[in-house]
C-alpha cells in the first residue's frame, strides 16, 4: 500500500481470505469506516493496520469484528422457529430414551436473537431436554448473545407466551456493560441501551461458540437434529455456499434437517437430503449418510 492510499479491493480480498465473506458494493463506504475506525481504535495507519494484521490476532479479529454485520432480531422468521418446535416435539413423543436430548446448531448467530428466540419457544412447550449452539466467527457477537442483554426495540418483538423468558436489566449489569462497551457514547437514546435480559431458566440449555464456518473443523461433535443457517449464505461465493453446506450436511443426524432462509442456495441438489414441501420454509431432510 503507497503512501497509506486506500485498496479497498485488496482490503476485500483480505477479507474473504480469512472468512469467505464477500461484502456488497453497496456497503463500501461503511465497509472503509471499518477498516478507519480499527486503525484509528489503535493509534495506526490504515497501512500500519494492513502491515500488522498477519502477526496481531487480536488486531485481525478487532477488524473482523467491525466489518461483520451483527444485526439481528428476535422472531426474525417465525415460520422457521414453529418448524423447529414442531420437529422438537415431535422428536420428544418418538424418544425411547428420556435422556435423549434435541441439538439444534445456529450458524452466523450474531448476538444471539435467534437462539434466544428458539430457546424460548421450546421452553414454552416445556420440552425439557434441548441444547442449541450458537457460533459467529465475530468474538464481539458472540460475547453479547453470551450476556444476552438487548433494549427495549426487541422486547415488542417477543409473543405474549414467551414474555415469561425475560426480566429486567440488574443495575449492577447495565453499569457494567456501560463501562465494557466501548461503542456507547452518552448521546445513545435509552431505548438502544441494554434495557432487559434473557431469564436464566434457559442458559443452561443455551451455548455460543466462537466459529469460522469456511474451516472443516466443526464447533461440537455432537450430530444435530436441527441446523439453522438463514441470510448468511448470500454473503459468500457460489462455491463456498456448496463447500458450506456440505459441511452443515455432514454435522446434520441422520432424519435432522437444515433451515435455510427463503429463496436461498437453490441451487443445491444433494443426495443425500431431500428438499421438504413446505409453503413458508426453505428447509431440507437428512436421508442417507
Amino acid at each position: 500500500m503507497e503512501n497509506d492510499s486506500f485498496n479497498v479491493k485488496q482490503w476485500q480480498r483480505y477479507i474473504e481470505r480469512e472468512i469467505g465473506f464477500i461484502l456488497p458494493n453497496i456497503q463500501q463506504q461503511w465497509f472503509k469506516n471499518a477498516i478507519e475506525h480499527t486503525a484509528v481504535s489503535h493509534a495506526l495507519t490504515t497501512a500500519q493496520l494492513w502491515c500488522q494484521l498477519s502477526e496481531n490476532h487480536e488486531l485481525r479479529q478487532h477488524l473482523l469484528d467491525k466489518v461483520l454485520i451483527h444485526e439481528s432480531r428476535f422472531f426474525r422468521h417465525k415460520p422457521s422457529i414453529d418448524f423447529v418446535e414442531k420437529c422438537a416435539l415431535q422428536h420428544q413423543a418418538s424418544a425411547k430414551d428420556t435422556d435423549d436430548v434435541f441439538r439444534i446448531w445456529s450458524v452466523g448467530c450474531a448476538s444471539g436473537q435467534e437462539v434466544w428466540s428458539v430457546a424460548m419457544s421450546l421452553a414454552a412447550v416445556q420440552l425439557p431436554n434441548y441444547e442449541i449452539l450458537g457460533t459467529d466467527v465475530s468474538e464481539e457477537a458472540i460475547r453479547n448473545a453470551r450476556l444476552g442483554q438487548y433494549d427495549k426495540r426487541q422486547q415488542s418483538l417477543i409473543p405474549a407466551d414467551c414474555q415469561q423468558f425475560i426480566q429486567p436489566l440488574a443495575v449492577e449489569s447495565a453499569i457494567e456493560r456501560s463501562n465494557t462497551n466501548h461503542s456507547s457514547t452518552v448521546s445513545m437514546m435509552d431505548n438502544m441501551q441494554p434495557h432487559w435480559q434473557i431469564a436464566s431458566t434457559l442458559q443452561s440449555h443455551v451455548s455460543f461458540t466462537l466459529h469460522n464456518i469456511i474451516e472443516h473443523r466443526p464447533p461440537t461433535a455432537y450430530l444435530q437434529n436441527v441446523i439453522i443457517c438463514q441470510n448468511m449464505l448470500l454473503y459468500f461465493r457460489k462455491f463456498d455456499q456448496r463447500d458450506i453446506l456440505v459441511r452443515l450436511s455432514e454435522q446434520c443426524a441422520l432424519e435432522g434437517y437444515i433451515i435455510l432462509a427463503p429463496g436461498e442456495a437453490l441451487f443445491w441438489r444433494p443426495s443425500n437430503m431431500r428438499r421438504i414441501a413446505h409453503p413458508q420454509v426453505n428447509v431440507w431432510q437428512k436421508i442417507s449418510a
